[in-house]
């Protein structure tokens, strides 16, 4: 089923994103993916949500949208953070829960565009000085600096067993990838030389502390957090996670038991669990 889309239009980066909506009456929460995913990695999450929130996906452009960007768009972090911004307020969204896994978008809007968000849920993603993350963002940030590097490198995401290998996306999940979710991720990178061209500018243009200086703002966020963070791993080590928690005055900080980066994939009824609880324990004015 085809998603419905939205024209955003934050500074110089004026675009038509697709995105999930399961609609109803409930309180928003808005699942915010990392580089290279879309609204499937978190499907199990917002299955299990939806029951009693209205859950919102957007696809960002971070390289497994199907609507490339304008040539002359904002791909840098803070760009792609703008999007998500103006996709809250194209909605009209009010005192919404925003979960970020994978990526750091959400702390760039902290003390910026955080207008919005009443509840920050953060998941195993890029913080602090901890960019580029790991050895993957380590190889792709060497990858995009070198002519025609991306290209060659998302070749390798033709073949499954390439791309389950710790040092490829095996590295950032405890679950092993299916191939149709795998074809699903890596599809427009590598038949739309334009999705690609977005992916690369992303990585061209964010800079290596630009989440360090976004973190100079999270003490200044007083709204109820939680920082849930895969117990196992690797890439966004959990010292990352305490250390934003931190941070945040109003936090708690836990960690999500056979879980990697991917959270929402490895163990979304532990992660949902969680953001329930989170809930509960920080209700917002119509809730009481």
């Amino acid at each position: 089923m085809a998603l419905p889309s939205l024209t955003v239009a934050p500074p110089g980066s004026r675009c038509t994103i697709d995105y999930q909506d399961t609609g109803g009456d409930g309180l928003t929460v808005v699942l915010a993916h990392g580089l290279g995913f879309d609204e499937s990695v978190g499907a199990d999450v917002v299955r299990a949500l939806s029951p009693d929130f209205r859950v919102l996906v957007p696809v960002l452009p971070l390289g497994s949208h199907r609507r490339p960007m304008r040539p002359d768009a904002d791909l840098s972090a803070h760009g792609v953070a703008r999007v998500l911004a103006d996709f809250m307020d194209r909605l009209d969204l009010r005192d919404a829960t925003l979960v970020q896994n994978d990526a750091g978008t959400a702390q760039l809007l902290v003390g910026v565009r955080d207008e919005r968000i009443a509840r920050l849920v953060l998941t195993s993603c890029e913080a602090l000085d901890n960019y580029p993350p790991g050895i993957q963002g380590r190889i792709l940030s060497v990858a995009c600096k070198v002519p025609g590097g991306t290209f060659l490198l998302v070749q390798s995401f033709r073949f499954p067993s390439l791309v389950r290998m710790r040092t490829s996306l095996g590295g950032m999940a405890r679950t092993r990838l299916p191939k149709e979710l795998i074809g699903r991720w890596y599809g427009p990178l590598l038949t739309n030389r334009h999705v690609r061209r977005d992916f690369t500018r992303f990585l061209h243009a964010t800079r290596k502390d630009c989440y360090l200086r976004a973190a100079r703002n999270l003490p200044g966020f007083t709204r109820p957090a939680l920082v849930a963070w895969g117990a196992e791993d690797r890439m966004m080590p959990p010292a990352a996670g305490r250390r934003l928690a931190e941070l945040l005055p109003n936090s708690r900080y836990v960690e999500i038991p056979g879980a990697r980066t991917l959270v929402p994939l490895d163990n979304p009824a532990a992660l949902t669990d969680e953001i329930r609880r989170f809930a509960k324990d920080h209700p917002l004015p119509d809730e009481r």
